[in-house]
C-alpha cells in the first residue's frame, strides 16, 4: 500500500520546503497538495525543489479556473524540473465557488472534465511531437501551437499521470474511463462510500476505456484521529470535530451521510451556514457520527485500524503528518508497516 501525507492549508509558503523534507524524511511514498488560499502548482514547485524521491501530486488543482493550456505547461513543467516525480491530480469543485469565488462560468461537471482532461493530454502530446494540437469540443478548443509557444519537441519528459478527485460516482467513472487514478475526498473515504459507490463507479468507467482496462490508482483520502497519547488524541479529536463540521456543511459532499442515514444532519449544517453560525457547527457532529466515519487510534495501533478499514480496498491513503516534528519517528514507523503489509 502506498501512503501519502498532505500540509496544513494555510501553511506559509516559506514552511514548504521543510514540511516535504519531513515528510520524505519519515518515508512517504508522496505529498498531495490541496488548493485553499495558495496556488496550488506554486505549492507543488516548492515542495519538488526541496525533496528527491517523493511524488508531489496536486490534490486537486481546480480544473474550470484555468485554462487547460496553462495546466498543462505547468504540470509539463514540473514534470521536466522533477525528473517525473509530479503528478496532475485536478477537480472540479462547486458551482458556488467556481462562479462566486473564481468568476468563472460553470456547467455541468463531468462531461466538461472529460473535456478538460482530453485537452491537457492533447498538449502533453504537441509538447511531445511537436506538432499542432487538434482539440475540438464543446468546451475547449485546441488547435494552435507555434513552435515559438511549444516547449517541444520533447520526448525525454515523462508526462504527468492525470488523476481526478470528486465525490458522485459520475465522476468516479469518468475517473475510470480517462483517469490514471481517483483521489477521494475526505468526506467521502469511508470503507462504505468505497465499497458502494466509488469501486462500482471505477468499475463502470474502466469498462469503457479506450485501449483496454489500464492501471488506475486509488487513493483513499483516509480521515484519522493520530497521535502519542490519550491526551492528544482527545484534542485532536475536538480539532477534528469543527473541520468534520465545516466539511459536511457542503451540500456536494453529503454522499456519505446519507449511506448512514444521517443526511439531514448535512441539511441542519447547511442551514447553519447560510445563518453565517460557522462558530457553531462542531455542537451538530455527535460522537456516534465521528466515530464511525473518523476513526481514532494511537500510532501504535494505527496500522492496524487502516488496513482492517482500507486494506483491501484502495491502493494508497493518507496518513497525516504529525504537528509535533517530534513525533515524525513514530509516524515512520505506521507509513513503513502500511507499505510493507
Amino acid at each position: 500500500m502506498k501512503v501519502y501525507t498532505g500540509m496544513d492549508p494555510r501553511i506559509p509558503l516559506r514552511d514548504v520546503g521543510a514540511h516535504a523534507r519531513r515528510a520524505e524524511a519519515a518515508g512517504y511514498d508522496g505529498l498531495q497538495v490541496s488548493e485553499t488560499i495558495h496556488d496550488g502548482f506554486a505549492l507543488a514547485l516548492l515542495a519538488l525543489e526541496h525533496t528527491e524521491r517523493i511524488t508531489v501530486r496536486t490534490s486537486v488543482a481546480l480544473a474550470f479556473a484555468r485554462s487547460p493550456m496553462l495546466t498543462a505547461y505547468t504540470a509539463w513543467d514540473l514534470a521536466r524540473f522533477s525528473g517525473g516525480r509530479f503528478h496532475l491530480g485536478l477537480g472540479t469543485q462547486i458551482k458556488q465557488n467556481i462562479e462566486d469565488r473564481y468568476g468563472m462560468p460553470w456547467s455541468e461537471p463531468a462531461a466538461r472534465m472529460r473535456e478538460y482532461v482530453g485537452a491537457v493530454r492533447a498538449a502533453f502530446a504537441t509538447f511531445r511531437t511537436g506538432e499542432r494540437p487538434a482539440f475540438e469540443g464543446e468546451h475547449y478548443r485546441i488547435t494552435r501551437m507555434q513552435p515559438y509557444f511549444n516547449p517541444g519537441p520533447d520526448a525525454e519528459t515523462p508526462e504527468p499521470p492525470v488523476f481526478l478527485g470528486g465525490v458522485n460516482r459520475r465522476m468516479c467513472a469518468l475517473a475510470g474511463e480517462v483517469a490514471d487514478g481517483f483521489v477521494t475526498h475526505p468526506t467521502n473515504s469511508s470503507p462504505r462510500y468505497l465499497e458502494e459507490i466509488c469501486l462500482p463507479g471505477l468499475a463502470e468507467g474502466r469498462g469503457r476505456r479506450e485501449g483496454g482496462d489500464g492501471a488506475l490508482e486509488l487513493v483513499a483520502g483516509t480521515q484519522v484521529i493520530a497521535g502519542a497519547t490519550q491526551e492528544a488524541l482527545d484534542k485532536e479529536r475536538e480539532r477534528q470535530r469543527r473541520l468534520f463540521a465545516f466539511l459536511y456543511s457542503t451540500p456536494a459532499y453529503r454522499r456519505t451521510l446519507e449511506l448512514y442515514g444521517w443526511g439531514e444532519m448535512q441539511d441542519q449544517l447547511a442551514r447553519m451556514v447560510r445563518q453565517d453560525r460557522w462558530d457553531d457547527l462542531h455542537a451538530v457532529v455527535t460522537d456516534e457520527v465521528l466515530d464511525a466515519l473518523v476513526p481514532m487510534a494511537l500510532y501504535e495501533d494505527l496500522p492496524e485500524l487502516i488496513l482492517g478499514r482500507w486494506g483491501s480496498l484502495a491502493d494508497g491513503v493518507t496518513v497525516p503528518l504529525p504537528a509535533d516534528p517530534a513525533h515524525d519517528g513514530r509516524v515512520a514507523e505506521v507509513v513503513k508497516a502500511l507499505q510493507e503489509a
